[in-house]
């Protein structure tokens, strides 16, 4: 186990994340009891965080504005298009995801206020979200990857809770929101520990214990706990971080475990999850054995069989691939 004797090392790392991302509110401070009380674990996974000196990449300054914004009764549409519009990149990458397959409008969007016109408040401060969270980390190198893949993953998500309809109760705008938040945790782990891709690469190996639990021996920390922290952080929806949080056990997917999530939570897991096994089935590409673990599980939960699973791999392909409906 790797995890043993490397606290130094762990500190030198954790204090130039800490730098990079100073914390506007110490993770400590919101231990205070809240309406909706936490678990234990949740409560010690921030003291690990603390601890560890993890920071948390402070939330965009125009998701803020666009918030401060959507509380208003009747808040400015031309208000809001000009604070994107200020952001060139952002801009441009916000009205390629209002073209893509996954919302089809089947009318060419051109301009960010025909993006906010056609896919709503709620959709465009989650992508907008999204899209923040991607140009936070543009230091580390070789992650070009992981955005495709996360990317990929929102748009089948999306999709696929479309094609289940009500049978899921999972909205599309939270499979999509889920698919692009349910790794952020991993580039937040790669600033503090170099090391961190070839842990990766072992967690994707293993067949039996929980992804988690292989970076749990090696890191004493791992990218759920990191993620559902930035997620919350970033003002998601509760069911949201929670499946985060939980992304990758298999105890609580079944309802069976110490650790409990909202079964919107667990739902939320198994699209994503689907999504990934048939991603992986069409592509060929990113193969893992995160579907051995929990695709069972995934199946009752959405009330599907393998012959379902057949049908809608043959019809993923534009969600797969990005190409226009």
């Amino acid at each position: 186990m790797r995890g043993a004797g490397r606290a130094p090392q762990a500190s030198a790392y954790c204090s130039r994340i800490g730098a990079r991302f100073p914390r506007q509110v110490p993770l400590l401070n919101t231990l205070a009891p809240k309406a909706d009380a936490r678990s234990s674990t949740d409560i010690e996974a921030k003291m690990l965080l603390e601890v560890r000196g993890i920071g948390i990449p402070p939330r965009p300054a125009i998701l803020d504005q666009i918030n401060r914004e959507m509380a208003k009764d009747e808040p400015d549409f031309k208000f809001l298009a000009d604070v994107v519009s200020s952001d060139v990149g952002l801009s441009a990458s916000l009205i390629k995801v209002a073209n893509s397959p996954y919302f089809g409008f089947g009318k060419k969007v051109r301009s960010v206020r025909e993006a906010l016109l056609v896919l709503g408040l709620k959709i465009i401060v989650r992508t907008i979200a999204g899209l923040a969270l991607q140009k936070t980390f543009p230091h580390i190198p070789s992650l070009e990857r992981f955005w495709d893949s996360s990317a990929c993953t929102a748009r089948v998500s999306g999709w696929l809770a479309q094609q289940l309809k009500g049978a899921t109760r999972v909205r599309p705008d939270d499979a999509y929101t889920f698919g692009l938040f349910r790794d952020c945790g991993v580039p937040v782990l790669m600033i503090p520990f170099p090391e961190y891709q070839g842990v990766l690469r072992q967690a994707n190996d293993e067949r039996e214990l929980a992804f988690t639990a292989i970076e749990d021996q090696m890191l004493s920390i791992n990218h759920a706990i990191v993620g559902s922290e930035l997620a919350e952080e970033w003002l998601l929806p509760e069911e949201i971080y929670h499946a985060i949080r939980h992304h990758h056990d298999a105890a609580v997917l079944a309802g069976s475990g110490a650790a409990t999530a909202p079964e919107s939570s667990r739902r939320l897991i198994a699209v994503s999850q689907a999504a990934e096994y048939l991603i992986q089935r069409h592509t060929g590409r990113n193969q893992t054995n995160e579907w051995h673990k929990l695709g069972e599980t995934c199946l009752s939960l959405l009330g599907l069989g393998q012959e379902d699973l057949d049908r809608l791999c043959d019809g993923c392909h534009a969600a797969v691939s990005g190409d226009a409906a």
